[in-house]
């Protein structure tokens, strides 16, 4: 596990896409973004922890709404530049309350 943490490739702001799916039905609920102390902390904690962009901090997934999400397994793309981080949620993913981030199409 340490070996391939060593081959994640962040970006230019340290920061690495980690796109979180529900474990059970294989919906996507989010994509954030993780440096390698939210990685860091969601290896060790099994709770999903990202980093906001807009608000320069690192923040833990349901910390304040109680929707958490237990993290079932980590996966790194091939090329090592993306994260799909498989969960068991808690409750809603978004914050406008809706299951998944992604509720929205294009007509």
């Amino acid at each position: 596990m340490k070996e391939l943490l060593s081959e994640i490739k962040y970006d230019a702001n340290e920061l690495v896409p980690a796109i979180v799916q529900d474990a059970e039905t294989n919906e996507v609920l989010m994509l954030a973004y993780m440096n390698a102390e939210s990685l860091r902390l969601t290896v060790e904690t099994g709770e999903t922890y990202f980093w906001s962009r807009s608000r320069q901090e690192l923040w833990h997934k349901g910390a304040t709404s109680g929707n958490v999400q237990r993290v079932v397994e980590v996966r790194v793309d091939c090329d090592a530049d993306t994260l799909l981080i498989r969960v068991h949620p808690a409750g809603p993913a978004c914050h406008t309350g809706n299951q998944t981030c992604f509720y929205r199409k294009l007509k």
